[in-house]
């Protein structure tokens, strides 16, 4: 099990600390570092620590940065494996690789193993997080998508992007611009991706893991993955994602049509695209009549037209479902938040990763071909 943090925040050194950390601010940089999320000492904190002022950065979940390469590309990372395998021989040792360099290798080593499941995740947040938001939000993440033994997922990919914390409607704007930013960097770990499965597997003495890498964006998070999607190339598009999700996106109805040539790409780069909404989704709601110039929203209404991937693409509504796990005010109203707040989203979700035809999947109707209702 693994969980890392990929992230455009600024790096800052906190008062009276000794290491590097990733800030709170509004603000992000030209390229991502990467983290890896340390839980062998974690403790759960009590809701007395939880109220204290320094629950903060590391008192909620202790991480380490992982070293910028000393050269680019994956060369390293095949001689290390090669040589694990005494095939080779080298100077070179794991500690030798850094960034998605050490990053990859650590999957690529798990993944390989003879365990049924050892899916990845790449999870992208939403609106109004903060660095300590996202830390408590990985946490969630953990255990429903990694302790649960329902999911396939036994790794996460946090892409953490410096949305506001603010609730000040003004904020909202300026997450957009920073998820533009942030899906530039998301591109970059796509590119980065394909070229280590080239030079990894170009080589007939390794061969692929056969497990499953999926992506998640939730809300403003799907104008993250768009902005990504704005920018590939489709000559250089390769299949490499197995479950796509869409929760409660925070972008326009109009996404797969070819004129806004974004979401339009992710047939090329998923085997299956699964849009959860819900009609009743008052955070979207907002958004639309505020933000968005009476722009409906995918998350909220649907997509205008997805007749070219219906064999691709679900629409599963949420509309009906009980906020059964978390019943505060926000949940209730908000709507928005339904992989968090209801074992029956987070049960339809569970079968979708694992791979369960969309005809299959229990406690759904069938409204037509490629669209469906959960049921209570």
């Amino acid at each position: 099990m693994a969980v890392y943090i990929l992230s455009n925040r600024k790096i800052v050194r906190h008062k009276g600390e000794k290491v590097d950390s990733f800030s709170n601010d509004e603000y992000s940089i030209p390229n991502f570092r990467i983290a890896k999320c340390d839980f062998d000492n974690y403790k759960e904190p009590t809701a007395q620590a939880k109220k204290k002022k320094d629950y903060t950065n590391r008192n909620i979940l202790n991480y380490k940065f992982f070293s910028e390469p000393e050269k680019q590309g994956y060369e390293e990372v095949l001689d290390v494996l090669l040589s694990e395998k005494g095939i080779k021989k080298s100077a070179l040792t794991a500690n030798n690789l850094g960034g998605t360099q050490r990053m990859f290798y650590e999957l690529y080593k798990n993944m390989s193993t003879t365990k049924e499941r050892s899916d990845v995740l790449i999870f992208i947040h939403g609106y109004l997080y903060d660095f300590d938001d996202e830390l408590k939000a990985i946490l969630d993440l953990k255990k429903i998508f990694i302790d649960n033994p329902a999911s396939p997922v036994e790794h996460i990919l946090f892409v953490s992007w410096p949305a506001s914390g603010s609730i000040i409607p003004l904020s909202y704007f300026d997450d957009k611009a920073s998820s533009i930013n942030s899906g530039t960097s998301l591109m970059r770990l796509f590119y980065f991706y394909t070229q280590f499965l080239k030079d990894i597997f170009s080589n007939r003495d390794l061969a692929p893991c056969n497990q499953r890498i999926h992506l998640m964006a939730h809300s403003l998070g799907n104008r993250v993955l768009q902005s990504m999607l704005y920018s590939l190339k489709r000559e250089n598009i390769l299949r490499v994602i197995d479950q796509v999700l869409l929760l409660n996106a925070d972008v326009s109805y109009k996404v797969f049509e070819d004129s806004e040539d974004s979401y339009n790409k992710l047939p090329l780069l998923a085997n299956r695209i699964s849009i959860y909404l819900n009609r009743q989704d008052a955070v979207l709601g907002i958004s639309q009549f505020t933000k968005n110039i009476l722009t409906p929203r995918l998350g909220k209404n649907g997509p205008s037209d997805i007749s070219d991937y219906k064999d691709i693409v679900s629409i599963i509504d949420c509309t009906f479902v009980k906020d059964d796990l978390l019943n505060s005010f926000k949940y209730e109203v908000g709507n928005h938040w339904g992989y968090l707040s209801s074992s029956q989203v987070q049960s339809d979700i569970f079968q979708t990763l694992n791979g369960i035809d969309r005809n299959l999947i229990t406690n759904r109707t069938k409204d037509n071909e490629n669209i469906f209702t959960i049921i209570s």
